[in-house]
């Protein structure tokens, strides 16, 4: 998870709407990401294994997902925008794949197998609850960068983030095509 990175596609995504509507769509989303994060965290592991999936399938699956998304902020479909006004970008994919996104996923189950004692659960608990209110903050109070770089500025900062985004989910692609190659 990386709130400075989450500021440009979360304003991508909320461009053409009214503060109090990013205001809000910045808490659904932060929200969305730590129940996704806390019910994996509980019983992702037990999912996976009823599903036979093992953890670099999900990393994979992740990042081909992760890939279309920045495809989309790269090419700037122009019929999007009007879909995305109708429906609630919070949940997805702002809350999911993009916050609650395969590689947080599955760092927070690798972390949940190092749990031994009270104690670390706790420390973790805490270091997940603190993460998301960071990125609540970081989109609640980016709203104000609007007024600096105005839309055309949120227009190349889309386009950036969708070739960075890209970059990233080519990467777990490849990590977990590493991951199955060095398992088999």
């Amino acid at each position: 998870m990386d709130p400075p990175g989450t500021i440009p596609l979360f304003l991508s995504l909320t461009s053409g709407r009214t503060t109090a509507l990013r205001r809000r769509v910045a808490w659904q989303a932060s929200s969305t990401a730590l129940l996704v994060i806390a019910a994996f965290a509980l019983f992702g592991q037990q999912l996976l294994d009823y599903l036979g999936i093992t953890l670099p399938a999900l990393q994979c699956s992740g990042g081909l997902l992760l890939l279309l998304v920045a495809l989309e902020l790269l090419t700037g479909n122009d019929s999007e925008p009007s879909v995305q006004r109708d429906t609630n970008v919070a949940l997805v994919p702002l809350g999911t794949p993009l916050l609650a996104g395969p590689g947080a996923i599955v760092a927070t189950m690798v972390f949940v197998r190092q749990v031994h004692t009270w104690e670390r659960g706790v420390f973790l608990a805490l270091g997940v609850v603190l993460v998301h209110l960071v990125l609540w903050l970081t989109m609640r109070y980016s709203v104000g960068i609007i007024k600096v770089i105005k839309e055309s500025g949120v227009l190349l900062v889309t386009r950036i983030s969708g070739l960075l985004l890209s970059a990233i989910a080519v990467q777990m692609v490849a990590n977990a095509v590493r991951a199955f190659i060095s398992a088999g």
